[in-house]
């Protein structure tokens, strides 16, 4: 009876969806994985990006719009034009609350296996004095010079 159930116990375990954890990640680990080449995908507002600017070579890709509605599904096409699900990803927000969301979903929901969020997100990044740039600047990047 025993070897039975260990061998139920390990059908469950290999049948169930492997999901990766999210690594909450402060400004200097942001830094080094920015240098590392990791992308950042900035998931604000349009007008918050033209407010404080953005992480240079970082990808603006919205999740939540100015009336907190949200695409999943079409937010993810963009990103995995960004980044594969086997690929490391940094999301940040304003103050990291947003990015929660966001990255729990790439993590728990599409299979993401190393999604770094940024803790206190860009308010924390531009208190400290780290380099910004210009919204435009980070959107030249972005296919057909758009937002990605």
């Amino acid at each position: 009876m025993f070897r039975r159930l260990f061998h139920a116990l390990l059908a469950l375990l290999f049948s169930l969806p492997l999901c990766a954890e999210v690594v909450n990640i402060d400004n200097a680990e942001l830094a080094h994985l920015v240098a590392a080449g990791v992308p950042v995908v900035d998931i604000r507002t349009e007008g918050e990006w033209k407010e404080t600017g953005v992480v240079p070579g970082s990808k603006l890709l919205t999740f939540y719009d100015e009336r907190g509605r949200s695409d999943p599904p079409a937010w993810l096409q963009k990103v995995q034009a960004i980044a594969r699900p086997d690929q490391p990803v940094i999301v940040i927000c304003r103050s990291g609350n947003r990015t929660r969301d966001a990255s729990r979903f790439l993590a728990q929901q599409a299979g993401y296996t190393k999604v770094y969020n940024v803790r206190d997100g860009i308010r924390s990044w531009a208190k400290d004095g780290r380099p910004l740039v210009p919204m435009e600047t980070a959107a030249v990047g972005c296919p057909a010079g758009g937002h990605c």
